[in-house]
């Protein structure tokens, strides 16, 4: 049951990451083209119209990139995941194969529930770009809201993913399948610290990292004898840790844009380190606020009565 259930949320993920896609493209598309109000900064301002596009507005662009930025490296973290998935049936050491299936494992409830969480945040995201425009039929956005709510419900509700996620897969084998994730994390920002060009992107990795960390100890700790404190927390962490996964795709892909960003494709990987510095800026920040949630535990979930609800 669980191999099908698996197998499903991986897709029901990539449905996810495939709204996200088509709500940017509609979303970007009609940014440029809608014309409304004046550029904030006179020298963006077209003199020769009687309105600028609305992408020259900051809001608008906060929107964009916001769908960007989380829908690139949501993609980065679905194709980390696929050659996991073939690594661990066809690599010829079984020690590979298993540390691949612990990751894919692992893995599994932040790609079903993060990506199909994002795909509706970007599907509502695309629908106030356009404005009233995204209300009504005609531009096609609200359908996208529709599709995507679904995501978040079959195949385990995105509330099933995160208490999965602790509930099963952190203390599974002793803390096993978390290991797989974090020894490598650890690795990559102790080397990277010695880069200067990364620090950019590194420092705000290993602080998330570090509060990942953390909220993972007091989470197993208050769990072992109080399952609810682990239920308390489960959305908040499973959001948490997602974060710190996106942000380790952006360190990578960063990484590969500084190679590369003097070479043919200049203006590709301009792109890409903007949305990789607007990732660290902007998004991972959350985080924090997701740690002291995590952190502040489940007590005051529970006191309500249930009649007084």
């Amino acid at each position: 049951m669980f191999t099908m259930m698996n197998a499903a949320r991986l897709g029901v993920g990539m449905q996810g990451l495939g709204l996200s896609e088509i709500s940017y493209q509609t979303a970007a598309a009609y940014a440029k083209d809608r014309r409304q109000m004046r550029s904030l900064d006179p020298k963006k301002q077209d003199h020769a119209a009687s309105a600028d596009p609305i992408i020259v507005h900051p809001d608008v662009r906060r929107m964009l990139m916001t769908i960007r930025a989380n829908t690139e490296a949501s993609r980065a973290l679905a194709y980390w995941v696929g050659m996991l998935l073939d690594i661990s049936h066809k690599h010829p050491d079984p020690e590979k194969r298993l540390e691949a299936d612990d990751l894919v494992a692992l893995l599994t409830p932040i790609v079903k529930a993060y990506l199909t969480d994002h795909g509706f945040n970007a599907a509502n995201l695309a629908v106030q770009v356009h404005g009233g425009h995204g209300y009504i039929h005609d531009y096609g956005v609200e359908q996208f809201v529709r599709d995507a709510r679904i995501t978040q419900i079959y195949e385990g509700t995105n509330g099933i993913q995160a208490l999965d996620l602790v509930g099963r897969k952190m203390p599974q084998n002793m803390g096993r399948l978390m290991r797989r994730f974090f020894h490598p994390v650890s690795a990559y920002l102790e080397t990277q610290m010695e880069n200067p060009a990364m620090l950019e992107f590194i420092g705000p990795l290993a602080k998330a990292f570090g509060k990942l960390q953390m909220a993972t100890a007091t989470v197993a700790q208050k769990a072992f004898g109080r399952p609810e404190e682990a239920g308390a927390a489960s959305s908040d962490y499973l959001r948490l840790f997602s974060l710190v996964a996106l942000g380790y795709m952006w360190a990578q892909m960063a990484e590969v844009a500084l190679k590369k960003v003097d070479g043919d494709e200049k203006a590709f990987y301009e792109a890409k380190l903007i949305n990789a510095r607007f990732f660290m800026q902007k998004l991972l920040p959350e985080h924090g606020s997701l740690f002291v949630n995590i952190m502040a535990g489940g007590k005051v979930l529970m006191e309500l009565p249930a009649e007084a609800f």
